[in-house]
């Protein structure tokens, strides 16, 4: 399924790519929506992991792309990756006001303090933490790929979540463990 997206998606832009180096850069926009439609790729296009094409005229892969100098377009795709907070359900509000803090009661939650270390997690419940001090890196379970907490975050860690803690140095948190409904 992946290998025939990809040729799909070589396919397109190959035909984006020569109908553009074809026509002027006025009617450019018109001319690439007829090309999208015709090929009948508009809901690739829209999907969220892509999100938009530009066209450079004097970019170095132009320059590579064509070996005889004219006035040519690229047409590149930029994937975006969903923040890992996203993917994972991981909530986050930073620089948390005073009022909010207290408002949560945060002031009467169990503390919790270590250094320098790795510290694998798994979350059985979910979690609401603030971060007084230090920093976090957390790494979900096979993921390459980390979020960054730091003091003054205040972070909601979803039941079942598995991730790796990295501590760079001193750090300390205080935390409540959340039923369902709890907000």
């Amino acid at each position: 399924m992946e290998k025939k997206f990809s040729l799909y998606f070589l396919h397109f832009f190959l035909s984006i790519h020569k109908a553009l180096s074809k026509h002027s850069l006025m009617g450019e926009k018109k001319y690439v929506k007829r090309v999208i439609n015709s090929l009948g790729m508009a809901n690739v296009v829209m999907a969220p992991t892509f999100s938009y094409f530009s066209t450079n005229r004097s970019s170095k892969e132009c320059r590579r792309l064509h070996s005889t100098p004219r006035k040519g377009h690229c047409i590149k795709a930029m994937t975006v990756e969903k923040p890992l907070e996203e993917l994972y359900n991981v909530r986050v509000e930073r620089n948390v006001s005073p009022e909010r803090l207290v408002e949560l009661g945060v002031s009467k939650w169990s503390m919790w303090k270590t250094g320098k270390c790795k510290l694998p997690w798994d979350w059985h419940v979910d979690q609401l933490v603030y971060i007084e001090e230090g920093e976090v890196r957390v790494v979900p379970e096979g993921s390459e790929r980390f979020m960054q907490f730091m003091a003054g975050d205040l972070v909601r860690y979803p039941k079942w979540f598995e991730a790796d803690l990295f501590f760079n140095g001193f750090y300390q948190e205080r935390y409540s463990f959340r039923a369902y409904g709890d907000d």
